[in-house]
């Protein structure tokens, strides 16, 4: 599934997760996907799991 960058880091700051969502915001590219083993692990680095995410996103990963 590909997500927009900008909806991770707005999922991080709505979870009060500032300042992984600056430091996310410098090292995610602009279209994460979650089934790159490499951006998987930068998302679990900022304590987000690829198997909850579309969740997360109120569902957004459907439409994805």
């Amino acid at each position: 599934m590909n997500i927009d960058k900008d909806q991770i880091l707005q999922l991080l700051r709505s979870q009060g997760k500032h300042d992984e969502a600056d430091q996310a915001g410098n090292e995610l590219p602009d279209s994460v996907d979650t089934e790159n083993g490499d951006h998987a692990g930068l998302l679990s680095k900022f304590g987000l799991d690829t198997s909850s995410l579309g969740g997360e996103l109120g569902g957004l990963g459907k439409l994805l």
